[in-house]
């Protein structure tokens, strides 16, 4: 009984008709309950001929296909012409009505098997794009996988280069490893970027003692933007937690980052940290800060002011 109607069920959703044998035996259930409604209609008004078949020919045409729901018809009509109840015989309104309800029940199977295939078109086209989304899955995680791998074989082969040459590796180490959480970070969304707040999270993750105040609307951020600030955020957390806020137990930073007119605006402030007494000359780490934001015609203005850091960042934020 389950399986019949589970075949019934795959015949109304349009994935497979059922077998013939279930297919005509539905339909003749059909046309016993519309004769039936018939009958009980023929207790109030004798000459409902046709009208209690429409339904029928629906329910089995949906169920059991536009060959099921003709013969349905035909079936519907004969039983309307040649049984009587309390009216008299056939007459030519009684054929013209014949007519009608073929003519109506010719329309309803036609819409039906219409739906039916815009229906299957549909699951086809979503059963597609199914697969092509787990495809392109595999193939990005694939490719996630081999990138890091890549990074790893950088970083052990520039480990192996520099192994005399600590001061330079220190500065290529926790760089290279910024890169990698940020491209993690990112590969969580399928990698298309990431929201703001949980790139500095990221950054600052480290430093998790320190007292951090994040302010601003959710943001998500490109790919490509999200690398350069990642990069920019980890600089001015290293030299936070080895010259300024981060340094104190007192340590405050606030970072607030607001949107207008697809420009980006990002203020960085350390507070209660060590005094800045001397500025040496830019390396690395302050001439990655100027330019990181270049291609995306930005800048990135640093002040070292008696209360700490005050770096502010500017630039446009791209669509994709």
């Amino acid at each position: 009984m389950m399986k019949w109607l589970e075949e019934i069920r795959r015949g109304w959703r349009g994935i497979s008709p059922p077998p013939l044998l279930l297919g005509l035996g539905f339909a003749a259930l059909c046309l016993a309950l519309a004769t039936l409604a018939r009958w009980s209609l023929s207790l109030i008004r004798p000459d409902v001929f046709f009208t209690p078949y429409i339904p029928a020919v629906f329910f089995a045409t949906a169920v059991g296909g536009a060959q099921i729901g003709l013969l349905t018809a035909l079936a519907g009509g004969a039983l309307g012409l040649s049984l009587n109840f309390g009216g008299g015989p056939a007459d030519f309104a009684r054929i013209a009505l014949l007519l009608i309800f073929w003519g109506v029940s010719g329309l309803t199977i036609w819409g039906i098997e219409h739906y039916r295939s815009i229906a299957t078109q549909q699951r086809q086209i979503a059963k597609r794009l199914i697969e092509e989304e787990d495809y392109r899955k595999l193939v990005v995680a694939e490719l996630q996988h081999r990138l890091k791998n890549q990074l790893s074989v950088i970083h052990a082969v520039l480990h192996q280069v520099l192994d005399k040459e600590p001061q330079v590796w220190s500065r290529i180490d926790h760089r290279m490893r910024a890169l990698v959480a940020t491209d993690d970070l990112i590969a969580r969304v399928d990698g298309s970027g990431c929201d703001i707040r949980d790139l500095l999270l990221s950054e600052l993750g480290p430093y998790g003692h320190v007292r951090a105040n994040l302010n601003g609307d959710p943001l998500f951020l490109p790919a490509k933007l999200a690398v350069s600030l990642a990069l920019i955020f980890h600089e001015l957390a290293t030299n936070a937690a080895k010259y300024g806020a981060f340094s104190s137990a007192r340590g405050l930073l606030q970072v607030s980052w607001t949107l207008s007119d697809e420009r980006l605006n990002v203020t960085w402030d350390e507070t209660e940290g060590p005094a800045v007494e001397q500025v040496g000359e830019a390396g690395f780490g302050t001439k990655l800060l100027k330019s990181a934001l270049t291609p995306f015609d930005g800048k990135t203005e640093i002040s070292f002011l008696k209360s700490g850091v005050h770096c502010t960042m500017q630039c446009r934020v791209p669509k994709n």
